[in-house]
């Protein structure tokens, strides 16, 4: 590994001058025409038509040119944000070519200077998202939006950027996306894609259906009454409205001809028909079909679950009445989950006393290890959460029919005024058990790389499918990261598409308590060992979570040749706190297909 590992060092450079010029644009000004097989018929679509125009940046007004620094200033490799002025940019050199871009991830505008550059792409350094040095297009999530593209000129030994002021300001680039050509004609009861699901998976899957010239009808389906939000943020900022964490605008889906039916709840699927049987009686006949519908929060078995005041957190009202009930109040967290635990932090502030309920000894213990689980547990400790471990509710009081006292089977009674369920979660599959799609004994279901079911033109993507993870040998896996439904809600839309698209992603998540945050990547289940730098006490750290690989039988001469092949174990996953980039470091050496050795950390 050397120095990979090492940090970069932030260089600031001055401006100079300011001059004129707009976003880049393809030369003929348009996209080429897509093919598209529906029922067997062959159709062409064209993407939104754009006027040709031989100067991109007709007003000087709207657009600066600055000379930000020397060719000789940036070595191959190194990345400078840059201040144009009106706004700033990311400039890049790499292989020697000048590139210049967005400086902030459009997801949650992390500088992407911190981030990692590698093989043509920037890794953000926060949660892990890609963008193409040479388009911006995002490569990786999560997020929906690419970087804006900055001209870059050399003259006289200087390099100059030239960048629209509207995109210096958005740092943010929406891909041209087609629109529907069958609105004005269609059946309501007839679809060519339905998306089952409106969380991230079947968002990217509508998005790059559009994106990449689909230009038939896309109908998405969810039980809520919104628009495809935000949810990681609902444990983060329990206060968050709505239309705060709303990932697109309802103009957005007005635009670009991508139907919602909110409130509509899909009870039955017949696959051999391709028909979807909604709540209210409604029947939709489909041409290809999404299944993303997410997980369905586990609730308390025990007497009293039905009191009021005891929430599980699917929806922004839950999170809303939930931090509400906590002001000034007495808050129990049943479970130690990331969920239970953000929960529990936020609410700090907020109510009299926060106390968690954990079945394990040590929070995240079987995700993030014995020590590292200590050293979270202490923090929170610090700021008067109190833990109750080993133990589990059996039975919920109530006075006047509200929440009064959470009992635990060690005897202990807890004085509680709202109750916050974070005990995992089950893939929202029992609508699909008659559909003649395969279904797994834990209820998800299992797909290849292409996001393909068992059965052609059925797909699913997110929380509710198992899927072959390159980086653990093509393991089964059931990865419920936000990030991860993402990719897989793109894929899926290419394959649609026959492209033949197969899924290649590091799995990338992250948390956030009392404002310090996590970073995960890779798949560390089953690791063997936990390999500690840094300091766990100060909350600044990195763990390697190893695991020894399986030991393979040759038959030669038939004779059984053992291999041993632990050597040295390998890294899967890694974790750090305070310790950027280092996880978006690992997580592009995995992406790159090296394998990290426990020596290499060690």
């Amino acid at each position: 590994m050397g120095g990979c590992f090492s940090k970069p060092k932030p260089v600031e450079v001055k401006v100079e001058v300011v001059l004129p010029e707009k976003e880049e644009m393809s030369p003929n000004g348009k996209a080429s025409p897509l093919a598209y097989k529906a029922n067997g018929t062959s159709r062409h679509f064209h993407l939104e038509e754009r006027p040709i125009t031989l100067n991109p940046y007709p007003k000087a007004k709207d657009v600066v040119e600055a000379s930000v620094c020397h060719v000789k200033e940036l070595e191959n490799g190194q990345m400078r944000e840059v201040d144009l002025g009106c706004g700033k940019a990311l400039l890049i050199k790499q292989n020697g070519e000048y590139y210049a871009m967005g400086h902030k991830c459009p997801h949650y505008g992390a500088p992407l200077v911190k981030g990692v550059l590698s093989r043509g792409r920037i890794r953000c350094p926060w949660h892990g998202a890609c963008f193409s040095i040479g388009t911006g297009d995002i490569e990786d999530f999560p997020g929906l939006d690419g970087l804006p593209k900055f001209q870059v000129k050399i003259e006289k030994e200087r390099v100059y950027i030239r960048a629209s002021k509207q995109a210096l300001q958005s740092q943010r680039r929406t891909k041209v996306m087609a629109k529907c050509i069958t609105l004005s004609n269609y059946n309501t009861s007839i679809t060519n894609v339905l998306i089952i699901g409106a969380g991230p998976a079947g968002l990217l899957c509508a998005e790059t259906l559009r994106q990449e010239g689909f230009s038939d009808r896309i109908v998405m389906c969810t039980m809520e009454k919104y628009l495809p939000y935000d949810r990681p943020k609902l444990s983060k900022s329990m206060d968050s409205q709505p239309d705060q964490i709303a990932l697109r605008s309802k103009e957005f889906f007005h635009t670009y001809d991508i139907e919602v039916l909110m409130d509509m709840q899909v009870v039955s699927v017949d696959a051999k028909s391709k028909v979807a049987v909604f709540k209210d009686g409604f029947k939709m006949e489909y041409n290809k079909l999404l299944i993303a519908t997410g997980n369905t929060p586990k609730t308390l078995a025990c007497k009293g679950k039905e009191i009021d005041n005891v929430f599980t957190l699917r929806t922004p009202e839950d999170a809303n009445w939930a931090v509400r009930l906590a002001s000034g109040k007495n808050a129990v967290i049943v479970g130690a989950s990331f969920l239970g635990m953000e929960v529990a932090a936020y609410l700090c502030e907020k109510a009299h006393s926060v106390s968690v309920v954990e079945l394990e000894d040590i929070p995240f213990k079987r995700f993030l290890g014995e020590k590292v689980g200590r050293a979270i547990m202490k923090m929170f400790e610090n700021h008067r959460i109190k833990f109750y471990m080993q133990t589990e509710v059996s039975e919920l009081r109530e006075q006047e029919g509200k929440l009064k006292e959470v009992v635990l089977k060690s005897g202990k009674v807890l004085r509680a005024d709202v109750c916050v369920i974070g005990i995992g979660a089950s893939p929202t599959t029992g609508f699909l058990k008659q559909s003649g799609i395969t279904i797994d004994s834990r209820g998800f279901i299992p797909v290849n790389k292409m996001m393909q079911s068992n059965v052609p033109g059925v797909f699913a993507a997110g929380d509710v499918v198992t899927f072959p993870l390159a980086l653990r040998n093509n393991k089964r896996v059931n990865v419920p990261h936000w990030q991860m439904a993402h990719i897989q809600g793109r894929i899926a839309a290419l394959n649609m598409l026959a492209q033949g698209t197969e899924i290649s992603t590091i799995p990338y998540l992250w948390t956030a308590m009392f404002g310090k945050s996590i970073r995960y990547a890779g798949h560390g289940e089953g690791f063997d060992d936990v390999i500690v730098q840094g300091d766990l006490d100060e909350l600044k750290f990195v763990a390697f979570y190893t695991r020894k690989p399986k030991r393979r039988f040759l038959s030669y001469n038939r004779m059984a040749t053992c291999i041993d092949l632990w050597r040295s174990d390998e890294v899967i996953a890694v974790a750090s706190m305070n310790y950027d980039p280092i996880v978006s470091k690992v997580a592009e050496v995995m992406a790159s297909g090296k394998t990290i050795r426990k020596r290499d950390v060690e």
